[in-house]
C-alpha cells in the first residue's frame, strides 16, 4: 500500500514539475520506485564509474543525448548536472522529463536549492522499520 501511495504521488508530481528528486537512505527502494512508476524511461546509473567520467566531462554532452529525459540515479555524484539542468528544463515546457534520485544530502547542495528552484519537485522516502514518504515543494 505504502508502495503504491509513493508511486501515485511521485506520478503526481511528474505532471506538475519538470523535473522530481526522489531521495531517501541507501536501500529506501528510490531506485525501484522510480523505474516502477516510469518504465519507459531511461535509466541511467551514475554509481557506473564509466557514466560518471562522461557526466562530469561532457555535462553537456550527456543531458543532450537525453532529449526525452531519464531517471538519473545517484545524481549527487555529479554536482555540475544541476546548473546544466536549469538551462534543459528552462527550454522546455515538459513536466516529469528527469527523475533524479539521490541520498538525502543531495537536497543539502547548494546547486540543487538554487539552479533548480522552482523547477524541481522533491520526495522523500525514508525507512523506519516500514516505508514512509513526504513531499516537499519547490
Amino acid at each position: 500500500m505504502i508502495i503504491r501511495k509513493a508511486e501515485s504521488t511521485l506520478k503526481k508530481l511528474s505532471e506538475q514539475f519538470k523535473a522530481i528528486a526522489l531521495t531517501g537512505p541507501r536501500q529506501s527502494g528510490k531506485s525501484t520506485l522510480a523505474r516502477m512508476a516510469f518504465p519507459k524511461k531511461k535509466y541511467i546509473s551514475l554509481e557506473n564509474p564509466d557514466i560518471r567520467e562522461l557526466a562530469i566531462s561532457d555535462t553537456r554532452g550527456f543531458l543532450k543525448n537525453l532529449p526525452d529525459g531519464a531517471i538519473i540515479d545517484e545524481a549527487q555524484r555529479v554536482p555540475e548536472l544541476f546548473n546544466y539542468l536549469q538551462q534543459v528544463l528552462d527550454e522546455s515546457n515538459e513536466t516529469g522529463r528527469f527523475i533524479l534520485t539521490g541520498s538525502n544530502n543531495f537536497l543539502m547542495l547548494e546547486n540543487i536549492s538554487q539552479s533548480l528552484a522552482g523547477r524541481i519537485g522533491y520526495l522523500e522516502l525514508s525507512v523506519t522499520g516500514t516505508s514512509i514518504w513526504k513531499i516537499k515543494r519547490s
